[in-house]
């Protein structure tokens, strides 16, 4: 196994599961004493442990009854970042108040840079933690896979890819996009351009999936010069609108795949002169304290952001209390809420 790039030596808990024949959860049903495991499969876990001379470091605290009761939240974002979206914030929310009910500490991670997901790698591998919550994965991340390899449960919010291997809590992305189009499509608009979220996250482009699904839904040809790529902050919504409106100056609506991306979009349709939504209707997603406080007020698509950070806790102290062979996966459901920007 290879931790920050260094050779420990190691056996994993999927070679002694490769080598017995199991799935990794019946592993760790036997190491955590699980009586929910055959007499045939327990007795080819134990063959492997003794031939890999694998040493459960942490079944070994959850059989003294010593766990480190803590669970880590990691997000690869910076500070700045952080507490200028609500996003995060509704996320460490809900998060936080489950894990108060299961008396687990919560420790926040940040990670911005190669040098501190190193530390942060070396820090789980000495097995601190009991579990560990990740948010704003990329596509090319290979943390949550290296969090799996050293035998630490995980459970990410939103996914990787349509094949995530993870246990994962996200929200019907695609059904926001289509439900936001049809919105503005009902409402007349018919030259409708998108803000899209940074194309190498399966949130964005799932958005984008969505968007084009209803144009096609409404009679309306996608045009790729009505797509403008953002990155989820103001700023990026700010860039990308003054793109669009260079491209396509006659466009009369917008769907941007955040809140935040919103309010930087209409202050540029500000600047030039054009009235929200008179000339130009705009729709975000995520219904945060942006979308309530805009002027005018921000029509938005609902996700369960806090119910998501509660649902993801949940997940990870079932698997951190009886590790299952099935990774658990929960796709919630979005909501329209139409407010007087559309």
């Amino acid at each position: 196994m290879v931790v920050s790039g260094r050779q420990t030596g190691r056996p994993t808990l999927e070679e002694v599961a490769a080598r017995a024949g199991v799935g990794r959860g019946t592993v760790s049903r036997v190491i955590n004493g699980s009586p929910r495991v055959s007499e045939q499969a327990k007795a080819a876990v134990d063959r492997a442990v003794a031939e890999l001379g694998y040493v459960p470091n942490r079944a070994a605290r959850a059989l003294a009854g010593s766990r480190t009761d803590a669970v880590a939240l990691v997000i690869p974002e910076t500070e700045a970042r952080l507490f200028a979206e609500p996003y995060f914030l509704d996320i460490i929310r809900g998060v936080s108040a489950e894990l108060a009910d299961a008396d687990k500490q919560l420790l926040l991670t940040l990670i911005r840079s190669d040098k501190e997901r190193q530390r942060f790698e070396q820090y789980l591998a000495a097995q601190r933690v009991d579990g560990v919550l990740l948010v704003s994965i990329h596509a090319d991340d290979p943390l949550p896979d290296q969090v799996r390899a050293l035998g630490l449960p995980a459970v990410l919010n939103g996914r990787r890819s349509a094949a995530e291997p993870v246990a994962y809590v996200d929200s019907d992305n695609v059904g926001a996009g289509r439900s936001a189009v049809a919105h503005l499509a009902g409402r007349g608009r018919r030259r409708i351009a998108t803000v899209t979220g940074p194309l190498d996250m399966y949130v964005a482009r799932c958005r984008l999936d969505g968007y084009r699904q209803g144009l096609a839904e409404a009679g309306l040809a996608s045009d790729a010069a009505l797509v403008a790529t953002g990155d989820f902050t103001e700023e990026g919504g700010r860039r990308a609108m003054r793109e669009l409106l260079a491209r396509t100056p006659d466009l009369d609506a917008v769907f941007a795949a955040s809140d935040v991306m919103a309010a930087g979009a209409r202050g540029v349709l500000r600047e030039a002169g054009r009235r929200v939504p008179e000339d130009v209707a705009l729709v975000g997603v995520d219904d945060s304290a942006v979308a309530r406080h805009m002027d005018p007020p921000l029509t938005s698509v609902r996700q369960p952001i806090e119910e998501m950070g509660r649902t993801m806790a949940r997940l990870l102290l079932q698997e951190i209390g009886d590790a299952s062979e099935e990774q658990p996966r929960r796709v919630l459901s979005t909501e329209l809420v139409v407010r007087a920007s559309s």
